[in-house]
């Protein structure tokens, strides 16, 4: 029933590991396929997702919201699961969402945490666990029935940043959005590579710009220049 898709960009180092957890935590089979969307990449990150049993296709545009935008209308299943590939499901994570589904919630995501152990970081993951935009972004997931998705008009392929933010926004418009309870794990390397206060403080400085107005080009500027990293 659940299409997992992965948007990829040199992640030789985690692609495999995400695909081998999705599929033992997975405990009813109810994925019925991994698409690795990949941008680009120009490391191992196609041989190794196939190489674990995954689908690989191109996407004809580098971006997040373009790569999720083209494993979507390439799956096959009712429900479409979002993740990055740094992330690691819960066990049950299907099962929960396809109950969720089956009750009449047709979106939402999980609750987060990170695998670094911080006191900040053990705080900001506390708060996931209520639906406000400002604390939930694209590391907790997001599960979406392929007809809402379709009606609420995809990704926006104009944002860089921002996109999963501004997609829960419509999707709201078709269906109720919940936090399950349970904690996807993530990477914390941003947060090692240019400090925890640091990096959490231009997350939420990028939220706020863009709540008001400004331009992906002044948001992508800003975030390029106080954190290092190689995927904006």
């Amino acid at each position: 029933m659940i299409s997992v898709i992965v948007p990829v960009y040199n992640e030789a180092m985690h692609v495999q590991h995400t695909i081998e957890m999705l599929r033992k935590n997975d405990v009813e089979d109810l994925v019925v396929e991994i698409i690795i969307s990949d941008g680009g990449s120009s490391d191992n990150t196609i041989e190794f997702a196939a190489s674990a049993g995954a689908t690989v296709i191109q996407s004809p545009r580098k971006g997040r919201a373009a790569q999720m935008n083209h494993g979507a209308a390439m799956a096959t299943g009712r429900i479409l699961y979002f993740l990055h590939a740094d992330t690691i499901p819960p066990a049950g994570f299907s099962s929960d969402i396809v109950r969720l589904v089956r009750a009449g919630t047709d979106a939402g995501c999980f609750m987060l945490s990170f695998d670094l152990e911080h006191w900040f970081l053990k705080a900001h993951s506390w708060f996931t666990r209520f639906d406000i935009n400002a604390i939930r972004f694209g590391d907790q997931s997001l599960f979406v029935t392929k007809t809402i998705f379709t009606e609420a008009g995809g990704f926006n392929e104009r944002l860089i940043v921002m996109e999963d933010q501004d997609i829960v926004k419509r999707i709201r418009k078709f269906s109720r959005f919940v936090v399950i309870k349970k904690p996807v794990l993530t990477s914390a390397r941003k947060y090692v590579d240019n400090g925890v206060y640091k990096t959490q403080f231009v997350f939420y400085l990028i939220f706020l710009m863009h709540r008001l107005g400004y331009s992906q080009q002044k948001l992508v500027k800003m975030y390029r220049k106080l954190l290092r990293q190689d995927k904006v």
